[in-house]
């Protein structure tokens, strides 16, 4: 229902359609949405997707991203990457590839800052226990499209449209080259480019991170990434960040209709190879040695406490987790996964006394 100045309403939504109808062809349109699973009245003075980047925000799963490991679980230093300054630097990256190949922003904005808010404590370390675990299988994307569609809201969701939820669900990437067709088979360009954009980001900070851990030197990094990057976090992200908007233009549609294939958001074969390499040795030399920690290790243990004392114990489950209903271990799987690494490690003491003890973790 309409209220205030109706013809100041009308206006900026004028505005809003003008600036929309100067984007690319082939940029998601606000009024060409597939819509929400609840139809609702139009916003007054944002965009639809604005409307979903603003929902998101305001979520309790997005608040807890503070408290929640990126990949190093025990840092003692205050300017390690959380899960979310890395979501910050995700929707950074986002807008400006979306901007400058003149793609729907605040679409992409949208799927950047809800990407994550599956991700369980302890970071990959987690996910990987509760996917061990939970019959079916856990995946951090499909936990941040149920936290959107269905726990949000004490149980009521966000009703967030089509397009960003397709974001969500499909932002994962396996290793090796992700950029192959087949994985963006029906994708929008806005969700690939914050597909991109999350291994730019957390490539580029995950280094910084470990250069300040000294897990790595400089010299330690491939030369082949480093000649054609540069070694400065600043180069790096200026390098990629380039060669995705030189590499993509097509997506603008400038130069009239292309011929075959729609158009993608790419790398230059040589950054493409670039990336490929630069992510194999981030695995190798970072991501699976941290997995085989003491604090990792103890990481594990925690989120398996938690899920089968949760699983045996629904009666100290929130009420919220309860009202799809469903089995035990899908509501013990949703609060385990929704905690901080903080909230864990209290829950976990609680339960189990000295749980804890002997490996140092930030904050206890």
């Amino acid at each position: 229902m309409l209220t205030g100045n109706v013809a100041l309403q009308e206006a900026v939504r004028r505005r809003l359609e003008a600036q929309q109808d100067r984007l690319s062809p082939y940029a998601v349109r606000d009024r060409a949405s597939r819509g929400r699973n609840v139809p609702e009245q139009p916003p007054l003075w944002r965009t639809e997707f604005q409307r979903d980047r603003d929902r998101v925000l305001h979520t309790n799963a997005f608040r807890r991203l503070k408290h929640k490991t990126q990949v190093f679980i025990a840092p003692l230093g205050d300017h390690y990457i959380t899960r979310l300054t890395h979501t910050l630097e995700v929707a950074q990256i986002a807008r400006t590839i979306a901007r400058a190949l003149n793609l729907s922003e605040d679409l992409a904005e949208a799927v950047a800052l809800a990407h994550d808010l599956g991700h369980t404590p302890f970071g990959h370390v987690g996910e990987a226990t509760l996917d061990r675990l939970v019959p079916g299988g856990f995946r951090h994307a499909d936990q941040s499209l149920r936290i959107v569609d269905l726990l949000e809201k004490d149980g009521q969701g966000l009703n967030l449209t089509w397009e960003v939820r397709q974001g969500i669900v499909a932002h994962s990437k396996p290793r090796g080259d992700f950029l192959k067709r087949r994985g963006l088979d029906g994708l929008t360009l806005e969700a690939q480019v914050c597909r991109l954009s999350d291994a730019v980001a957390y490539l580029n900070h995950d280094i910084r991170d470990a250069l300040r851990a000294r897990l790595l030197s400089p010299d330690d990094l491939p030369p082949g990434p480093k000649r054609l990057m540069g070694v400065r976090p600043s180069e790096r992200l200026n390098a990629l960040v380039t060669d995705v908007v030189e590499s993509s233009w097509a997506a603008t549609g400038e130069g009239g209709p292309s011929s075959g294939a729609a158009p993608s958001i790419t790398m230059s074969p040589r950054m493409r190879r670039a990336l490929t390499q630069l992510r194999e040795f981030m695995f190798e030399w970072v991501y699976l040695p941290i997995s085989r920690a003491p604090e990792s290790q103890k990481a594990q243990e925690i989120v398996g406490l938690l899920y089968r004392h949760y699983c045996a114990h629904q009666d100290e489950l929130p009420p919220q987790y309860a009202v799809h209903g469903g089995p035990a271990q899908r509501q013990a799987a949703d609060y385990v996964a929704g905690m901080t690494d903080h909230f864990a490690l209290q829950a976990a003491e609680r339960i189990q006394p000295g749980i804890s003890q002997g490996v140092r973790f930030m904050g206890l």
